[in-house]
């Protein structure tokens, strides 16, 4: 059985624009869960770039060619 998470509020200041944007793709009631999702896939590429952080460190910097060619097949 998954556990169930715990909230907690937090009050964040952000762009009028960037708030109204969100509203109009969720409306109120579901403006928090955006910006979590917002926020843990955030988290995701930061722990990405930690990892490729760690891997350039022991083996020396990514081939920028393979790089371009991978980010173009995942850009949308």
């Amino acid at each position: 059985m998954a556990k169930a998470l715990a909230y907690q509020n937090k009050s964040v200041s952000m762009p009028r624009a960037m708030i109204e944007d969100v509203r109009s793709r969720v409306g109120g009631r579901e403006f928090s869960s955006y910006v979590a999702t917002a926020v843990a896939r955030q988290l995701q590429r930061d722990a990405l770039d930690d990892v490729i952080a760690s891997m350039e460190a022991k083996h020396g910097l990514v081939d920028e060619q393979a790089v371009a060619q991978i980010a173009a097949r995942v850009e949308l």
